[in-house]
């Protein structure tokens, strides 16, 4: 079969599919009785028009940055992490163990020590399902699917009746100390005398999380290390004959996967919340898989598909919002999104290996 171009592959692919995608929910929004050039417009309003609109964009995008790392890294190593979603939950419970720890004197300290405690909580829930891979032979998509009803359960007991302030009827943990509140894009845009994304969640987790994507880069395309997750996941056997330990990549691999996807707490349950809250991932680690094949595993990519699901997100919610079309259609349209980026990917892949071939 003839070998798509790079650009075609990075581009014009992802492209088409979402041509398709958007095509497809134009027609379901019809058939509902409503205007889908309006739907759009009201999403790309609420989503893109305005600074307020950026700042939720940006805040639902920081988290599926995290989230398509994570996936992405496993998946370097031939590893289809599907529990970053659990490890994403174990990572705000690392958040809130150290945020509730100590009356932090700054921000600043405090964000050090919760990027730890998130990084740490969420590779040592990564750690089993890896080395049941690696020692068993276990299946890494059962076994983390597995985790992540066990992370949700122990997040419920615990939020109940260990971390649950005396008196309250909320399943959350107290409210974090004033020294933990990290700066909003918005309060560093005032510093900088620009007014912007007035009330909204975004916080400095979004320019981290932009670093964790250069980390990331660095990291797989050039570091020993990365080359050898590379090589590892393209052929275990060739791997193995060049004396790359299978054991010690594959636990590796899902450890950094873990602690990524655990390093989305700081922004949803540090930088947002305030505290610890029973279901904070809010299917962000779902998200993640379509985000990192969506962006070809590659942090470019990744940022492009986060910002993409995450004027989905807020662009659903102004519809939701301002129009009669039901929030139910919104989720039909990201899945949409997702089945052709992801499931469907050989249905526009096929025809242009055809026409470049016959080129």
């Amino acid at each position: 079969m003839t070998r798509l171009p790079r650009w075609a592959d990075l581009v014009l692919v992802p492209l088409i599919s979402l041509a398709l995608a958007f095509a497809i929910s134009a027609l379901v929004i019809l058939a509902i009785g409503q205007n889908p050039v309006e739907a759009l417009k009201v999403m790309v309003t609420g989503a893109l028009g305005s600074s307020y609109g950026w700042g939720y964009t940006l805040y639902y995008a920081t988290n599926f940055i995290f989230t398509g790392l994570a996936v992405a890294v496993a998946a370097h190593a031939g590893l289809f992490n599907i529990g970053a979603e659990g490890q994403a939950s174990l990572g705000g419970l690392g958040v809130a163990l150290v945020a509730l720890s100590l009356p932090w004197p700054h921000w600043g300290v405090a964000l050090s020590a919760a990027m730890v405690g998130a990084a740490l909580f969420g590779a040592m829930w990564a750690f089993v399902p890896a080395i049941l891979q690696a020692k068993r032979g276990s299946h890494i998509v059962i076994t983390t699917i597995m985790f992540n009803f066990l992370a949700a359960a122990l997040l419920n007991w615990l939020l109940v009746n260990v971390l649950r302030p005396v008196g309250s009827m909320d399943p959350a943990s107290a409210r974090f100390p004033e020294g933990t509140q990290l700066p909003r894009l918005t309060d560093m845009a005032a510093a900088m005398g620009i007014e912007w994304g007035k009330s909204t969640p975004a916080n400095i987790s979004f320019l981290i999380a932009l670093a964790a994507c250069l980390l990331v880069w660095l990291l797989i395309w050039r570091t020993p290390l990365g080359y050898e997750i590379r090589a590892f996941g393209r052929s275990e056997r060739a791997a193995r004959y060049a004396g790359i330990r299978p054991t010690r990549i594959i636990v590796i691999a899902m450890m950094i996967s873990g602690g990524l996807a655990g390093m989305m707490a700081i922004n949803n349950v540090m930088g947002e919340a305030g505290r610890l809250l029973l279901n904070s991932a809010e299917g962000a680690g779902f998200i993640g898989i379509a985000v990192a094949l969506m962006g070809r595993n590659h942090p470019v990519g990744i940022v492009l598909a986060a910002l993409l699901f995450g004027f989905l997100y807020q662009g659903g919610a102004e519809l939701a919002l301002w129009t009669s079309i039901p929030r139910e259609l919104i989720v039909v349209i990201q899945a949409l999104v997702i089945l052709f980026t992801g499931a469907l990917d050989n249905m526009v892949r096929m025809p242009l290996n055809r026409l470049f071939g016959a080129r």
